[in-house]
């Protein structure tokens, strides 16, 4: 497996370039070949359960670009890969509707590697490197439709990343001029034997600005609600469900316990809290008063990723259990009600709640979908949503933050109040003129919403059953606590 590692990185981008050389004789190759690299990279994501190792390129060890495979990175990437094989699968009869298919193709392929690269890679330069593909890639995507709504929330979203991605930059310098290396395994062990200085916590403070920024918490959350609504639906499921939580999220994970570890900097917690319950709150009221579908839906992402830094915040192992157990499960419900907001765009050509109404007659499939992902969302039992907002509830309670799990509990009704006004008015009420020649969507579209909505209900049972998804999240939970700290044998881990 180990040498596989690359096979993440290589197959995408290598289908990117291979696309547009043949795609001007053969029109079916874009759908083909897309759909074919996500099938085998979400094989070879399910693959690497169990596994760990390291794969150094090119042979130079800790001085150069290594890849590396613990129970975070194989959860990142059956994520990844599995909820871009949905979006690749919808995008064929989806994306007729847009200009170049082929152009697509390449950029949806570029973002999945970027993907699979920051969540595989051991330096510091190459995750920053990474970061850049998927950044670019989401610009092009979001700007995809050349619309102006479109170029405009993509230039806010490009403004703002480059200030995320200059922070992050200029931390990565200071880090370097005062440890001397970019592997994060070799930065971890020199931060827990030097410990801290005014440069080092400059940078660290950097990366909580910068990561801040692309994972939407507030008060860095200002480019989300126009570039998730602004985008092609998959493109906005994908954004959504795994680029704010890889790009934002993940590397938080890794540089808050993995690499300064919470030893080292305990003032990091409390702020981590303070960012999830600001965003979880701010998120779900700004959702309340909105009627374009897909804004509701990225307002409420904000939320949902408060919930995750909430259960980061708390640093206990039932806390991390929950986040990185609601960080799967946002990412398949999201997905899935940004595929129902797509799908209705499609059939009625509106996402204005008070235009649509009585679609559940006419879509009946997609209604039900996004039945399914609103309780999901919602956190009702029995789906997934509800067992991981179950888990933070219970770890802000053995912490003793009540305040937080009395916090989580009423966003949650608040969640479920906005999407039954997406159930009422786009589902539930008399049809409106610009659904009168409403159809249900093709068949491909159907599946990819079918595939998410059972994946919903999937990762519940995992919890219903008693198997307490040992495959899924107790490896990457362990993986938060042993990475490279100095107890768990860091020479070891990076090969030496």
């Amino acid at each position: 497996m180990n040498d596989a590692l690359l096979f993440f990185i290589a197959i995408p981008l290598g289908a990117a370039f291979f696309i547009p050389m043949v795609s001007l004789m053969l029109k079916w190759v874009p759908d083909l070949l897309a759909n074919a690299v996500m099938v085998v990279l979400a094989t070879m994501a399910f693959l690497t359960i169990g596994q760990t190792g390291i794969y150094h390129l090119g042979g130079w060890g800790t001085l150069g670009i290594d890849l590396r495979l613990d129970g975070l990175t194989s959860l990142m990437l059956m994520t990844i890969n599995t909820i871009g094989l949905a979006m690749a699968i919808f995008s064929v009869q989806y994306m007729n509707q847009y200009t170049s298919k082929l152009r697509y193709y390449s950029i949806f392929l570029c973002l999945v590697a970027g993907l699979n690269g920051i969540v595989l890679t051991g330096d510091l330069f190459n995750l920053y490197i990474f970061m850049e593909i998927v950044a670019i890639s989401s610009y092009a995507l979001v700007a995809f439709g050349c619309a102006h709504d479109e170029l405009e929330a993509a230039f806010k979203y490009a403004v703002l990343g480059t200030v995320a991605s200059a922070f992050i930059l200029i931390g990565i310098a200071l880090l370097y001029a005062m440890l001397g290396t970019l592997n994060m395994a070799a930065m971890s062990v020199k931060l827990a034997a030097g410990g801290l200085n005014m440069p080092i916590t400059f940078a660290l403070g950097l990366f909580l600005c910068g990561f801040g920024l692309k994972a939407a918490l507030v008060p860095f959350h200002a480019w989300l609600p126009d570039a998730h609504p602004s985008a092609p639906a998959p493109v906005s499921a994908m954004l959504s469900g795994v680029v704010i939580k890889t790009a934002g999220i993940y590397v938080l994970c890794r540089l808050v316990f993995n690499m300064f570890t919470v030893q080292l900097v305990p003032d990091l917690l409390p702020i981590l809290r303070l960012l999830g319950v600001a965003s979880m709150i701010v998120g779900g009221i700004l959702s309340i008063g909105q009627w374009d579908m897909k804004r509701l839906l990225a307002y409420s992402s904000i939320s949902q990723i408060g919930y995750i830094v909430v259960g980061l915040g708390l640093g206990t192992t039932l806390g991390l259990t929950g986040a990185l157990f609601h960080l799967v499960n946002h990412s398949v419900f999201k997905s899935l009600l940004f595929l129902n907001a797509g799908a209705v765009e499609y059939a009625t050509g509106s996402r204005d709640l008070r235009h649509l109404g009585g679609l559940r007659r006419i879509m009946p499939l997609t209604a039900n979908t996004s039945l399914v992902g609103s309780m999901a969302i919602s956190g009702i039992p029995p789906f997934n949503g509800f067992w991981s907002k179950l888990i933070i509830v219970l770890a802000c309670i053995e912490s003793g933050h009540f305040w937080l799990a009395l916090a989580a509990i009423m966003m949650s009704l608040v969640t479920l109040v906005v999407v039954l006004k997406i159930q009422k008015h786009a589902f539930c009420e008399e049809p409106k003129p610009v659904a009168a020649h409403a159809t249900e969507v093709p068949i491909l579209m159907r599946t990819a919403m079918l595939l998410l909505a059972a994946l919903c209900v999937a990762l519940a049972l995992l919890v219903l059953t008693g198997v307490r998804t040992p495959c899924l999240i107790a490896p990457a939970v362990d993986a938060l606590s042993t990475w490279v700290g100095p107890a768990a044998g860091a020479g070891q881990w990076m090969g030496i």
